[in-house]
């Protein structure tokens, strides 16, 4: 599994150069739940990029989905993302 978020950290990173990253596999809160059931994880994504400034939410969510589509459905189950500016991250 690290193998995956260091995946999504180098996606990440590559595409939106965030000042801040956090990634968090909760998989295993997910346990038995139907999507997760084929191997594909449960991920929380706090990015922190100057790039999100002037867009919003959902603009922002879709910049960090474009980053790792490839991995969906099969390595990606779910991510749930917040996304800030710098001055958000107050």
């Amino acid at each position: 599994m690290s193998d995956r978020i260091e995946t999504i950290r180098t996606r990440l990173t590559d595409a939106l150069s965030p000042q801040q990253l956090d990634i968090r596999d909760d998989s295993h809160l997910h346990a038995g739940h139907a999507g997760a059931a084929g191997g594909a994880g449960h991920y929380s994504v706090r990015v922190v990029s100057e790039k999100f400034r002037d867009k919003n939410q959902i603009e922002r969510h879709r910049m960090v989905y474009m980053a790792v589509t490839d991995m969906m459905p099969d390595e990606i189950h779910a991510l749930s993302i917040r996304a800030l500016t710098p001055e958000e991250n107050k």
